[in-house]
């Protein structure tokens, strides 16, 4: 299978924002394995004297759901209506399961209690290399994988029969923990088949793929598509006759095969072979990337969007997925967001946001466990001090944000003859500089409402103030934050500046 054809990433982002803007409120029945993911961060400092081991000094403990909860959670994110169905044991991390499930606004009365198994936990540990630059040290899993039967069997789809008149598709997180097992599988996709609803499955690594005899679509990655067809996928064409083979043994619409930083290449039953490539990404954690893709296609799909442009959509949201650090909700606002700049940008996105974009960018920041710091200016005429000046407050964290003032509120500071750029070209002169990560404008007299937003771990100002006159010290002290004095260059100055270039 040589022939195919290749989308290119940048072709359409304008029908992909409206499409976001029309996949209305789908209902979803998630079926599959209930987990809890549960990360423990600190600063990996050293080596134990106990054993040569890295030592993790733990600061945080957090939790997230996993598996097909988080399926479940991703959806609810991008504005779905969600029932899940599952197996959760009778204890305090299925307890838990129940509690952020409810958070997020997720039925789950389908999930089944079973006192015979522990709630499936993956625990990771996140270390932070010079307290920064955060890695996943190494993931414990505690589990049973017991295959459902019997009366759990009975109870579970009598649970799913009951939601499928509601549905609009039903997905399949199958993690191989005992839920998706081929006779819960067969009776599904036989009644799902029967009311004419779609059933989009994430598969199993190895095993026997004939249980998804029937669905719709597939969404295997390299590996599992590679051993579900025994075939190693090294090749765009070796994923192609992959993908083939699998619509041909189990009568699929659509095996959609994705290749992480390649992008995802689509078979359809009507002739169709695109390789939809992903666009370049910081990876900080491929953890819920299969998750995402599996929400994002069952949710356009269930909007009536065909398998080619919910593929797209798939790669951005997918692509955000992997910026951040384990399993993470992304919005619709984000994908929005990511899509809009890309398509404004030449060489790269665009670093001036708006407010809600900025908004939208810290978050993505705090979940990556990156360290933000700010600062504000003019930056009217650009010089040596200035370069300076924001390298040192970009060393203060792991991304600087910078507030531009208007070129109103300049007038207002410096008077009637200033800025001598407009704030568009000096926007695009601060975008340009590698220590500079996001650029809003500020309109207001001081920038404390921008503080107010972005809660910098580092509020950066220079040392020609003292600390105590430093706008939003005391805000950003109030939960832990520092106050950094930045270095001036002497001689540099931009009323220095002007005058020279005038006396000229």
């Amino acid at each position: 299978m040589s022939s195919f054809e290749t989308i290119p990433p940048a072709e359409g982002c304008a029908e992909l924002i409206d499409l976001v803007g029309r996949l209305g409120q789908p209902r979803v029945l998630v079926l599959g394995d209930v987990m809890l993911d549960r990360y423990v961060w600190g600063d990996a400092e050293r080596i134990s004297q106990e054993a040569p081991v890295i030592l993790l000094r733990a600061d945080r403990r957090e939790e997230r759901l996993g598996g097909a909860s988080s399926v479940a959670t991703l959806l609810r994110a991008l504005g779905a209506k969600v029932d899940l169905a599952g197996v959760a044991g009778h204890d305090e991390s299925g307890r838990r399961v129940r509690e952020l499930l409810d958070d997020m606004g997720v039925d789950h009365q389908a999930v089944v209690p079973d006192a015979t198994r522990p709630t499936t936990v993956k625990e990771r540990y996140i270390g932070r290399a010079q307290h920064r630059h955060p890695q996943q040290m190494i993931r414990v899993d505690y589990e049973v994988r017991t295959p459902v039967e019997g009366e759990l069997e009975r109870a579970l789809l009598a649970e799913v029969f009951d939601r499928l008149g509601r549905a609009d598709v039903v997905l399949v997180s199958d993690y191989d923990k005992g839920v998706c097992t081929p006779r819960v599988l067969t009776a599904v996709l036989t009644a799902c088949r029967q009311r004419g609803i779609r059933v989009l499955a994430d598969p199993i690594r190895g095993g026997d793929y004939r249980k998804y005899h029937g669905c719709a679509a597939l969404t295997p990655n390299r590996l599992e598509a590679g051993l579900a067809t025994g075939r190693s996928i090294q090749t765009t064409a070796d994923a192609m006759a992959s993908g083939c083979q699998l619509v041909d043994q189990l009568d699929l619409e659509a095996a959609i095969v994705t290749l992480d930083k390649e992008g995802m290449a689509l078979v359809h039953r009507d002739g169709r072979r695109q390789l939809f490539p992903t666009r370049p990404r910081q990876v900080y954690d491929i953890t819920g990337a299969g998750d995402m893709v599996l929400a994002v296609m069952g949710m356009a799909l269930a909007a009536g969007v065909d398998y080619g442009d919910a593929i797209r959509l798939a790669n951005v949201a997918g692509g955000l997925e992997v910026e951040k650090i384990g399993v993470a909700t992304v919005t619709r606002d984000e994908i929005v967001h990511d899509l809009q700049t890309f398509a404004k940008s030449a060489g790269g996105p665009s670093k001036l946001l708006t407010r809600a974009a900025l908004a939208s960018h810290v978050e993505r920041l705090r979940q990556q466990g990156r360290k933000v710091a700010f600062t504000n200016g003019c930056f009217d005429v650009l010089h040596a001090g200035h370069v300076e000046y924001l390298q040192d407050a970009r060393a203060q964290g792991d991304a600087l944000i910078v507030g531009l003032n208007t070129d109103a509120s300049v007038r207002r500071l410096k008077g009637p003859s200033r800025p001598v750029n407009t704030q568009e070209a000096r926007a695009l002169v601060l975008a340009g500089l590698e220590s500079i990560d996001a650029i809003t404008l500020f309109d207001e007299e001081t920038p404390l409402e921008l503080i107010r937003l972005v809660r910098p771990d580092v509020l950066v100002k220079g040392a020609d103030y003292r600390v105590d006159q430093v706008v939003g010290a005391e805000f950003v002290h109030s939960y832990g934050g520092r106050v950094h004095l930045a270095p001036l260059r002497a001689g540099y100055s931009t009323t220095q500046l002007l005058t020279r270039l005038a006396a000229a």
